[in-house]
């Protein structure tokens, strides 16, 4: 890192791993040279003055000009420095669903030099406070719907020091009115963390991927500069929530690079989803697998006409499905792999370059291998662990698994590819027990940690078990107390039970009760037989 910092509070740099154990960056774009001191809602200013009366986000009850987006961020920067005595480097919880109001706020929390953390709005309090607790958070900027998550995150730890919320109910949006609408952005360094990115982990136990403003822009200068190619003129739209990396890349930064447009689907459901892209005339959709599998199905597919790019991530995209979104649509599906420790995504392929099946080649700005278990690069036509390097890279937040994550220099995702004669990569497997359903990461350890607050639960383990909609669904395997008797009420009860404890798309969607569990001579659980019909 170099010596300046615009940071006050230096928390989130002092907890960075040792320089030993960070990975070798590669910056060998002209895009990628960045100067010692960047913002990066320097993006949002340039689109501002050079698209100023252009939309910037639409939705079904409105539109935000890219001048008006600016005012409110600009706005919010001045409440969070100038009301809540926000300094440089405090770190921010952003508690929302995707809106406009979301994405103002995430400009104005790098405008004052703050550290965004962005949470699902599906979390609960337990699962908040756990996050709070590791990024020490001080100041939180929530939809007034989810007031009860916060304030019982507020309870459970003891370094928030102001809560404020918007929407219906809210007093931020009273706040920003009496604040001017211009401010200067804080001059942070280039390598100074922006916004640190919480991800499950396979044990539950999550991890805080700490990046830095230009990685903010490299995300921008690879994947969506080299294989999108957008133009003022696209209108992008998504299902994953601003938390995920890949939903944040494609609702909030990429547009602002480019000069290009955010619709909003504002109801759940991917008819709603049909429905918005036909209203807004949405040109690139990001999504997962599942659901292009769900849209296929829809009966009018001709809301779909605008369309000029569908972008696949969040889980391993089936040649099958690949097949049917062609055919329904003539659009070859832009499949990409990244994660949550690189930002965004390092490997792809469009237009005549996809090969159904095969996610793609490393975009420009990354390099991509396999190696074996001793850390060794192998040949082409090698199944390996996939390892990654580029412009951005794996720096946990005061987690000693950052050394299994980087090895000699290259990012090691947990994934296991096969690479062809041609440099193509194909997906083999997760090298772990991480639970990939509807492109949401589920940590198998954290379920089975909430069916054992259940008064009936005896022991149980939670695997993935491959299903057509969703890729993989979560099933658990519970013993029940000597005196408790299995029924088909008692499963949804466990369901319900897991669904008011932790966010609800982690439940398990199958449950069966069983005597006891595969366990080896000295007790460990021996989840592979459980996978195994």
């Amino acid at each position: 890192m170099g010596a300046y910092t615009a940071h006050v509070d230096t928390f989130a740099r002092d907890n960075l791993p040792p320089a030993s154990q960070w990975p070798q960056f590669v910056f060998d774009l002209p895009e990628l040279q960045y100067p010692e001191r960047l913002n990066a809602a320097s993006l949002l200013d340039d689109a501002a003055a050079q698209y100023r009366d252009k939309d910037a986000v639409v939705w079904e009850a409105g539109r935000w000009s890219y001048g008006e987006l600016l005012a409110k961020s600009n706005q919010i920067a001045r409440v969070l420095r100038d009301e809540l005595g926000l300094k440089p480097g405090n770190r921010v919880l952003l508690h929302a669903s995707n809106s406009a109001m979301t994405i103002a706020c995430w400009w104005a929390v790098l405008k004052a030099g703050g550290v965004v953390v962005t949470t699902m709005p599906m979390l609960r309090a337990r699962e908040i406070s756990v996050i709070v607790d590791k990024a020490r958070i001080s100041h939180v900027l929530a939809e007034a719907s989810l007031w009860q998550a916060i304030e019982g995150a507020r309870e459970a730890t003891d370094c928030i020091r102001s809560a404020l919320f918007f929407g219906p109910g809210g007093e931020l949006e009273g706040r920003m009115a009496s604040q001017a609408s211009d401010f200067e952005n804080v001059p942070t360094a280039s390598d100074d963390p922006a916004l640190i990115a919480f991800t499950s982990g396979t044990t539950g136990k999550p991890k805080g991927c700490i990046h830095f403003h230009r990685d903010i822009l490299s995300m921008a200068n690879t994947f969506a500069r080299y294989i999108l190619k957008p133009t003022s003129d696209d209108v992008f739209c998504g299902t994953p929530p601003f938390a995920f990396t890949f939903g944040l890349g494609g609702s909030v930064v990429f547009p602002a690079a480019f000069g290009a447009s955010t619709a909003l689907s504002t109801a759940p459901g991917y008819d709603a989803l049909c429905d918005a892209i036909a209203r807004h005339k949405v040109t690139t959709l990001f999504t997962a697998p599942t659901a292009y599998r769900a849209i296929v199905k829809a009966a009018d597919l001709g809301r779909l006409s605008s369309l000029k790019q569908c972008i696949s991530a969040g889980e391993p995209l089936a040649k099958a499905t690949s097949e049917a979104w062609f055919e329904a649509t003539g659009l070859r599906l832009i499949d990409g792999i990244g994660s949550t420790e690189m930002i965004h995504i390092f490997i792809s392929a469009a237009g005549e370059d996809i090969r159904p099946g095969s996610t793609g080649k490393p975009i420009p700005g990354f390099q991509a291998c396999v190696i074996d278990d001793d850390g060794q690069v192998l040949e082409l036509g090698s199944i390996g662990r996939l390892a990654i390097r580029g412009p951005t890279g794996c720096r946990y937040l005061a987690d000693d698994r950052q050394a299994n994550y980087v090895v000699n220099g290259w990012n090691v995702t947990g994934d296991v590819y096969r690479v062809d004669e041609d440099g193509y990569f194909w997906f083999v497997a997760r090298a772990d027990d991480m639970i990939i359903s509807s492109g949401y990461n589920i940590a198998a350890p954290e379920v089975e940690q909430a069916l054992l607050l259940h008064p009936k639960v005896a022991e149980t383990a939670v695997v993935g078990v491959p299903e057509a909609e969703r890729g993989h669904i979560c099933k658990a395997f519970v013993v029940l107390h000597q005196h408790d008797e299995a029924s088909d009420g008692l499963k949804a009860e466990l369901q319900d039970f897991v669904k008011s404890t932790i966010a609800p798309y982690k439940y398990p969607r199958a449950v069966e009760f069983v005597r006891d569990l595969p366990k080896t001579e000295t007790g460990k659980l021996q989840r592979f037989r459980l996978k195994t019909p």
